[in-house]
């Protein structure tokens, strides 16, 4: 695991949307399906028109196959939306893109729990799944609250 970027590395934050802090480590677990859930309670974006602070904890639940997400790039991945300007609804959507082009999941969701700003919380949910976990996708869609 040499080839890490960050691991074991001082790493200069960056608050600019930066998909290339993203590493991905080999799953010794392939064989098995199981979740993997990253809770992240301090993420911040901010509003393109308004440049206010949005606050969130993001959810991201994925059934790995080859590769696993490596926690430190996630963490740095995540700081780098400090100043970017995007709507919720955008952020979950290109988190999870960019999780997908990484990992090649065979399940991801992303869910964004944003707090209350003009007396309304925003809670985006997107997911994924291919091969036998399309059926999964489209279930937890549809029962999504």
């Amino acid at each position: 695991m040499s080839e890490l970027k960050s691991l074991g590395r001082k790493v200069d934050y960056s608050f600019d949307y930066s998909p290339e802090f993203l590493e991905a480590i080999p799953n010794k677990n392939s064989a098995r399906n199981y979740f993997v859930k990253l809770n992240c309670e301090e993420f911040t974006c901010v509003c393109p028109i308004t440049h206010q602070p949005d606050f969130a904890t993001l959810i991201i639940r994925y059934i790995p196959d080859e590769k696993l997400v490596e926690s430190k790039s996630l963490k740095l991945y995540l700081t780098s939306f400090r100043n970017t300007g995007t709507f919720h609804e955008d952020v979950v959507n290109r988190i999870a893109d960019d999780l997908i082009n990484l990992l090649e999941p065979r399940y991801l969701e992303v869910e964004g729990l944003f707090r209350i700003r003009g007396g309304i919380a925003i809670e985006p949910f997107v997911n994924y799944g291919r091969g036998e976990f399309e059926e999964l996708a489209k279930t937890r869609l549809a029962e999504h609250k």
